[in-house]
């Protein structure tokens, strides 16, 4: 009987450490690089206060966050946009369910080279940009210099946004940039004087130029009212109903000092 109890223990030590799972004191994070700044943040801080914890955080997008909360292989997934109807489905297959939290509000902003003279583009002139009908800055009342369009892969939560609010479902033109990530957007757009990007509020400074959108600023102000054009919620996704070390992850993201960690990441706190 002791023989057999002690084969069952082994077991179920077996099966916490294959199943995916995070064992206790440690939480895996996942997703969308447009978070990755809040979630690093906060987990710094987290782990401070609770030196029992650790905290790992990888970026590769939104849609890779989401497939490891299908697949079992995250404790929270990093998202930029929200879960699909489908991914939910597959989640839901798998025994998982997801849960959503809204953590910032962001907004996607365009940016240029900082010698570029152009200020402010329209939904419509951004949209003729990244399909190949504008391709020159001259055309917007900038220099006469081709245009390159820098755009992130489909498996970012900005990308997905940015085809929905700005190219309204239209293609992207294949000669477009194709970058994996937020900070290798702002890299690519500082360092070409004819290129055009899009990011998060979070990564806007000095090395870029961020231009209005139909004459509004992406300030955090129009980000939470709505009125620039190109707004949206940040979330992190659980896999059910979050217990233990991640709920008091989760709740300090919440809490009034995890929203001030979201301010001074340069993203917008829920309240």
């Amino acid at each position: 009987m002791k023989r057999t109890g002690v084969l069952l223990a082994a077991a179920a030590l077996l099966f916490g450490v294959f199943s995916g799972q995070a064992l206790a004191g440690q939480i895996v994070v996942n997703g969308s690089t447009t978070v990755l700044p809040i979630a690093q943040a906060a987990a710094e801080a987290f782990m401070e206060a609770h030196p029992d914890v650790n905290i790992s955080i990888s970026g590769g997008g939104s849609g890779n966050g989401i497939k490891a909360i299908i697949d079992g292989t995250t404790d929270i997934a990093n998202s930029s946009r929200f879960i699909k109807q489908g991914e939910v489905e597959a989640a839901v297959k798998n025994g998982a369910y997801p849960v959503p939290f809204a953590v910032a509000v962001d907004a996607i902003i365009p940016v240029v080279h900082p010698s570029n003279p152009v200020k402010d583009l329209t939904i419509e002139q951004l949209r003729d940009i990244y399909m190949g009908k504008i391709t020159n800055w001259k055309e917007l009342g900038g220099p006469d210099r081709r245009i390159a369009a820098v755009t992130r892969d489909t498996s970012s939560g900005t990308f997905e946004v940015w085809e929905e609010k700005v190219m309204n479902k239209e293609k992207i033109m294949p000669q477009a940039q194709v970058v994996a990530s937020s900070g290798a957007m702002a890299q690519s757009v500082a360092g070409n004087p004819g290129a055009v990007g899009y990011i998060g509020i979070g990564y806007v400074d000095s090395s870029t130029k961020a231009v209005t959108v139909n004459g509004v600023e992406g300030t955090a102000r129009n980000a939470l009212n709505g009125s620039f054009p190109v707004s949206r919620y940040l979330f992190m996704f659980t896999p059910g109903w979050p217990e233990g070390e991640v709920m008091e992850f989760i709740n300090f993201i919440l809490s009034d000092a995890g929203q001030k960690i979201v301010e001074e990441s340069g993203f917008v706190p829920l309240r």
